[in-house]
């Protein structure tokens, strides 16, 4: 059996880059976030979470409305359909490797 650990290096590291996974995890739960909500979830500086979101943004897996609330800027994300499928099957890729790991017996181990 193939060491699933070398699966790891497989991972989309889009994705997988904690910030990010979190902020696409707490966006497959609402229909959408407002910046400093995610903000205040995540613990992120505003320009780390800027910079995620730009990534994320540039790569189709969510959607930046900017808006203003009186004068007070205001910026809206959503995950899109493209950023559901890909986080949910890197979760699957996850328990699956979680899986494979459990039952992985190293070469000249005891099972």
């Amino acid at each position: 059996m193939k060491a699933p650990f070398e699966q790891l290096a497989g991972l989309d590291r889009l994705i997988h880059e904690p910030a990010r996974l979190a902020l696409l995890t707490a966006l497959t739960a609402c229909e959408s976030a407002d910046f400093l909500y995610l903000q205040g979830l995540t613990g992120l500086s505003k320009g780390n979470l800027s910079s995620h979101l730009s990534k994320l943004e540039e790569a189709g897996l969510v959607s930046v409305e900017k808006q203003f609330k009186g004068k007070t800027p205001h910026t809206v994300l959503r995950i899109t359909p493209t950023g559901r499928e890909a986080v949910d099957r890197h979760w699957e890729q996850l328990e699956k490797l979680r899986s494979s790991a459990r039952r992985w017996v190293p070469e000249g181990g005891t099972e």
